[in-house]
């Protein structure tokens, strides 16, 4: 049985965390199954967005506990393949949108994941937290850099300390969320979006999302300089060009990501 399932609606990619048993915990399977998926999916120009989901309706309930003695013996530095490896680091560079579609549980290593994609939107009973410090450790894919960029020092503080639960209307009041929908309906609403999305110009969409993830790892001055760079490249494109023509002539653009 396939640790991820891979479903396709036109431009848009589905990936499925499929340990229902687990509650889709993390195990280095999954990692590796994300991986080649988001390797293959990087540089195929048809795909628009990607979707990234749990079976039977978990997201994800953390790192799965039974790995721990192999993440003990995981050097300092390195890949650390138990841990994800190079996961991580392409899920955040990944160049095209990635929404998370999330139900129930986003915890440890699931919250992680969610915090790693671009778009969350979550059912109304799912509870996110950190929840590593009640097990003698501490979140290790990025919980401790990306939760107070989400949501500032002091509420991330207070979720990384105490390893307290939010449900998702505090997660979203909070900015971890984009969406609150109704229970089995983040999904679909997930899907809806990626439609919108893919419906815009694939280059565009692009350097928007370049451009903002460098607000993240540099100074204001040198951030809106490469938007400027970017805002220039995308008026330079042949989909700049059809959207203009569209729109002058009140029909839909028909946009090629060049």
């Amino acid at each position: 049985m396939s640790e991820v399932l891979v479903s396709r609606d036109g431009a848009i990619v589905t990936l499925i965390i499929n340990r229902p048993r687990a509650k889709n915990s993390l195990n280095r399977a999954v990692f590796d199954g994300l991986r080649t998926q988001l390797a293959q999916l990087r540089y195929d120009d048809s795909v628009r967005a990607v979707l990234l989901t749990g079976g039977e309706g978990v997201f994800c309930a953390g790192a799965d506990i039974t790995a721990f003695d192999a993440l003990r013996a995981e050097p300092l530095l390195g890949e650390r393949a138990a841990a994800g490896g190079s996961f991580w680091a392409e899920l955040r560079s990944f160049p095209k949108p990635v929404i998370a579609a999330v139900e129930r549980l986003a915890l440890g290593g699931g919250m992680e994941l969610a915090l790693a994609c671009d778009i969350v939107i979550a059912g109304e009973s799912t509870k996110f937290g950190v929840p590593e410090v009640k097990l003698g450790a501490i979140p290790g894919a990025g919980g401790t850099q990306l939760l107070p960029r989400a949501v500032g020092k002091s509420k991330a503080m207070a979720l990384l300390l105490t390893g307290d639960f939010i449900d998702a209307r505090k997660a979203c009041d909070a900015g971890i969320v984009a969406e609150v929908t109704a229970d089995g309906q983040a999904l679909a609403t997930a899907q809806a979006m990626a439609g919108r999305i893919a419906a815009n110009s694939p280059l565009a969409v692009a350097l928007a999302k370049d451009a903002a993830l460098c607000s993240f790892e540099t100074s204001l001055e040198h951030g809106l300089e490469h938007e400027k760079r970017n805002f220039f490249v995308a008026m330079r494109s042949a989909d700049n060009l059809e959207g203009q023509e569209a729109f002058l002539s009140k029909r839909a653009p028909r946009f090629t990501g060049r």
